[in-house]
């Protein structure tokens, strides 16, 4: 997993996480929309592609940032009858559309860079789509740079599909910069339709790790093997706890879930063993506290395999 990702929460509740994810997306909307209306207002005196390919992926940015802010919102929403685990994995459906998204601009923006290599056309206006693509991607760092900051404290993978459109937003700005300054200094227009192909590219490369992250989650991939470990040392901190098994885990947009079965000295009582595994889930929700934690109590020695013989065959 990527360690930009890794982690869930530290020490955060999930009040705290929601309060944080719904300002940083809703900010992340107010830039999309700033930054669509400069850029066509540019695109319009310019005629540029690499313009043209940077405004498309700005709208995109928009409709998915619109999407993460639904999103996040609504996967912090209490479990109901309906949804007993929670709605966490909103998330990850946000972070599948803005996969999408990213793989449809790039299509669009290929086919009109193709366009123009095949039949250049002349630019307008460079200075001032120089001027807008500057101030853009001074824009996005600032707004990247307040999302790594959230992701360093939190877990999200509809902020971090958000924050890769962004920094694929960059990467258009830059490459329309190089495209129109090129174009500009030699003549020659294909140099601007040869930087669109390069922001298809990168919107490509960007779209595959966000539909990657949001597969994991869609399809319960464990936590990376830190976060396992730590989990597993909380429940075994204690001397009593004589081992555990079975331990699965897997996250759901803000929220963890967390099982295993805790072996423990046979002849307890049962106000015992309760006990020591209270005891356990408390340690692990000090370091999780977003997480949903079910432990079973196993005699040790005497434990025969039960209640999930798949899990048992496929281990």
């Amino acid at each position: 997993m990527d360690a930009a990702l890794s982690g869930h929460a530290g020490a955060l509740h999930t009040q705290e996480s929601a309060r944080l994810t719904s300002r940083i997306t809703a900010l992340a909307v107010t830039v999309a929309v700033v930054l669509l209306g400069i850029k066509f207002a540019a695109w319009l005196v310019s005629g540029s592609v690499a313009m043209l390919a940077s405004l498309a992926d700005s709208g995109l940015d928009l409709v998915a940032s619109i999407a993460t802010f639904v999103a996040v919102r609504y996967a912090v929403v209490p479990p109901d009858e309906e949804h007993r685990f929670g709605h966490g994995k909103a998330e990850a459906f946000a972070s599948l559309l803005q996969g999408v998204l990213v793989f449809t601009s790039a299509a669009l923006i290929g086919r009109e860079a193709i366009g123009h290599l095949l039949h250049p056309a002349a630019l307008k206006s460079e200075g001032w789509a120089i001027l807008v693509m500057i101030a853009s991607s001074l824009i996005v760092l600032g707004l990247i740079w307040l999302q790594g900051r959230v992701l360093a404290r939190i877990k999200s993978v509809a902020v971090a599909g958000d924050r890769a459109h962004y920094l694929a937003d960059v990467a258009s700005n830059m490459a329309a910069l190089v495209g129109i300054g090129l174009a500009q200094w030699s003549g020659d227009t294909r140099w601007d339709a040869a930087a669109g192909l390069f922001v298809m590219g990168w919107l490509i490369w960007g779209a595959v790790g966000v539909l990657r992250e949001s597969s994991h989650h869609l399809m319960d991939r464990e936590l990376d093997e830190a976060d396992r470990a730590r989990i597993i040392g909380l429940a075994t901190a204690d001397p009593q706890v004589l081992g555990v098994h079975q331990v699965r885990t897997r996250a759901s947009g803000p929220y963890v879930h967390i099982q295993m079965h805790m072996d423990l000295e046979p002849d307890q009582t049962l106000d015992e063993a309760h006990k020591i595994v209270v005891a356990a889930e408390n340690r692990i929700l000090a370091a999780f506290p977003a997480a949903d934690v079910l432990i079973h109590p196993d005699p040790c020695g005497r434990a025969e395999t039960h209640g999930s013989g798949f899990f048992d065959r496929n281990a």
